[in-house]
């Protein structure tokens, strides 16, 4: 894989711990509305997708799936070091663009972004 899926992939544990938690319980049914969800993440060198099914399971491919839910595109410096420092750096102004296509991408996003620096 991709040096964006590599990382990616290295995340996955860090989601599924945030997501399968929140399935069950009072407000399960309301988690599993928002799901599954596809992120494309596109760099100037590649893209990959990080897909979370139903059950709260993530999985990464090494490309750029249709009909995202979000998609996120920028330097791949600027996106790698978002993650790295798990949402306490963020991005200069205007160098990342993340666009939601779907209302429940907009959701997830709006949930999500403090915690991946977007």
């Amino acid at each position: 894989m991709g040096a964006t899926a590599d990382l990616l992939a290295a995340l996955r544990p860090r989601i599924e711990a945030e997501v399968k938690p929140r399935l069950s319980g009072l407000f399960g049914g309301f988690v599993r509305a928002y799901l599954p969800q596809t992120w494309v993440f596109r760099t100037e060198r590649e893209s990959a997708s990080l897909v979370i099914d139903g059950q709260g399971n993530a999985r990464v491919q090494p490309l750029a799936l249709p009909s995202p839910d979000v998609t996120v595109e920028g330097p791949e410096s600027a996106i790698h070091a978002a993650f790295e420092s798990r949402g306490a750096r963020r991005p200069p102004p205007g160098s990342v663009s993340v666009t939601p296509h779907t209302p429940k991408g907009k959701a997830v996003l709006d949930y999500l972004r403090p915690r991946f620096g977007l």
